[in-house]
């Protein structure tokens, strides 16, 4: 009997990687090309090449670089989506949210549990209580155990012992429940690397300029890599449009108007540190608008978030004075100590794709998705919300193979874990050992661990070989510089900006944004991606304007000024 032929498989993603994907786009046809490299087209790659069919995926920058990385990095059913009586929408969420924590990757979403204070006696604990128990029943239907405790009521003393630095007139008592927390920006890089594992020919910094066609049909697209400055084109049997509130734009190459419309909606979000108040709980509370959070981050406390409409530029959202401001003002409504703009150590803004409908806030649109075959060949998906990225995929992919000659197999990506899940819980629990093993502190395991995994092995390896890479990045503590080595070989950074805002989180969790890691990280991808003295000033000189000019944005007034000032910082330019 002839034996199966080996196919090669690596967890890298590195430089020579996206080189060899390149040269595949360009050679053969694709089944499936995904346009877009957030939460959705990463999710579309997987989902397509897990079918055994052969896949492509393209982003005009980074992994996340858009809304994925700048969401409120919840995993959740979306409790105030009950009210709206979209039970449908949270029931579908929570069984995904139990599917990540559990299966798909447990080493990046974590349970996080919060507190719903309450303000008036009887009638509100009755409401919110029931609520919160069809919260915990819909997270029982999906077939699996939900991953996360019920919710408890607390009396008033209890609060106080459990968040010691709200104000005692804030409450008269509360309920907790459980959500899921994700790095959303590191989960998309291991999605996009999983599917790049699987088989799927993916590449960053490579912009779609337009589209191939015969006819009405859409055969491919034509492709400009930024890196090198080459125009190459690529084909496929069908394309999927997953570009989230880039929707419209992408949609408006192929000539024809689009069957719905993608409306952006600015989040902001505040990144304070830990200690400014007391509680071991994280906090939603009501606003006139929506719900403001208060979310446990590590060392941090992220609070947010503003829902307002944004029409100008969408790679750089800019939060304004009054953004924050607002933030702040319903936050300290609960605070004994109230915070100030001194104690806000981060800002960061992003944009929601919303579906647009009748409604003039965008705080009641639709967090539902669409899938429409727009035009031959077209596959587009817009709307959804994060935690059910998976199930948008699933969706898009299924309207794409519907228009292929062919028995294509269904999805199979709930049983498929990201890459550095599989063994976490087992290395998880020798945790102690490792740290003795490597001579670090178990603080740092645990550190690596709840961002690679199993693949923790590998930056360990790094760190024996050169023992200097097991030393901290200025100012930001929390990370090592065989991270940042790792981004570079491993993980498809391809420029300073992509280390220190997404492959960790330094540009929002450092006081000085990352200022004082910049150099020493630009020297370490330098030295593994071959950059000269120049190319590392630059890397870093960008990189600091970046940081400038969203500072200055934050003292301006409204969003147009705001806009006006982030983008005086130069945007990544070609490197060669």
């Amino acid at each position: 009997m002839a034996k199966l032929k080996t196919v090669t498989r690596s967890t890298k993603l590195g430089p020579e990687e996206r080189a060899a994907a390149i040269v595949a786009l360009k050679e053969k046809e694709l089944d499936i090309l995904v346009v877009g490299g957030g939460i959705v087209g990463t999710g579309s790659a997987l989902d397509a090449v897990t079918r055994g069919l052969r896949v492509g995926m393209v982003e005009g920058r980074d992994w996340a670089s858009g809304t994925s990385s700048r969401s409120s990095k919840l995993v959740h059913g979306g409790i105030r989506y009950l009210e709206q009586l979209d039970f449908r929408l949270v029931r579908e969420a929570l069984k995904e949210r139990g599917l990540l924590l559990q299966r798909i990757a447990p080493h990046l979403v974590k349970p996080v549990r919060f507190l719903y204070p309450l303000n008036k006696r009887f009638f509100e604990r009755i409401y919110i209580g029931a609520g919160m128990l069809l919260y915990d029943v819909l997270s029982y239907t999906g077939g699996r155990p939900p991953g996360v405790p019920h919710h408890r009521h607390l009396t008033r003393g209890q609060v106080m012992r459990s968040a010691p630095s709200l104000a005692h007139d804030a409450m008269i008592g509360g309920i907790t429940y459980y959500d899921a927390q994700v790095d959303d920006a590191r989960y998309v890089a291991s999605l996009a690397r999983t599917a790049s594992f699987y088989g799927a020919h993916v590449a960053s910094r490579v912009r779609v300029e337009g589209f191939l066609k015969v006819g009405e049909r859409v055969v491919g697209v034509k492709a400009h890599d930024l890196e090198t400055g080459e125009r190459f084109e690529i084909k496929a049997k069908q394309v999927v449009n997953a570009t989230g509130v880039w929707t419209d734009d992408t949609q408006s190459m192929v000539g024809e108007r689009g069957q719905f419309k993608v409306r952006a909606s600015k989040g902001v979000h505040l990144v304070v540190p830990r200690d400014r108040f007391q509680s071991n709980v994280g906090l939603i509370l009501r606003t006139e608008k929506s719900v403001l959070f208060v979310i446990p981050w590590g060392r941090h406390w992220l609070v947010g978030t503003t829902d307002t409409d944004w029409h100008l530029d969408k790679a750089h959202p800019a939060a304004t004075a009054a953004d924050i401001d607002y933030i702040l003002e319903h936050v300290n409504k609960v605070l004994a100590v109230p915070l100030t703009r001194e104690d806000v150590e981060g800002v960061y803004a992003g944009l929601r794709p919303l579906l647009a409908g009748e409604s003039e806030q965008t705080s009641k649109l639709s967090r539902e998705h669409l899938v429409a075959h727009s035009v031959p060949g077209l596959v587009v998906i817009a709307g959804g919300k994060w935690t059910t990225y998976r199930i948008m995929a699933k969706d898009a992919i299924d309207a794409a193979v519907s228009a292929l000659d062919a028995n294509i197999p269904k999805s199979v990506t709930q049983d498929i874990s990201l890459l550095g899940a599989e063994g976490y819980q087992a290395a998880w629990n020798k945790r102690a050992k490792i740290a003795r093993a490597f001579g670090v502190h178990k603080v740092r395991i645990e550190h690596l661990l709840n961002r690679y995994g199993v693949l923790t092995d590998e930056l360990l390896d790094l760190i024996r070989e050169t023992p200097s890479l097991g030393n901290p990045l200025p100012g930001a503590d929390d990370y090592l510089e065989a991270e940042v080595v790792y981004a570079a070989t491993h993980e498809s950074a391809l420029h300073l900006e992509d280390v220190l805002a997404r492959r960790t989180r330094i540009s929002i969790e450092a006081w000085d944004r990352g200022i004082s890691a910049a150099p020493v990280a630009a020297k370490l991808m330098g030295d593994v991606l071959g950059w000269n003295a120049e190319r590392v000033d630059r890397e870093v000189n960008n990189y600091l304007k970046r940081v400038q000019a969203e500072r200055d944005s934050q003292l301006e007034p409204n969003d147009e000024s705001a806009d006006r000032v982030r983008l005086e910082a130069p945007d990544i330019i070609n490197a060669k």
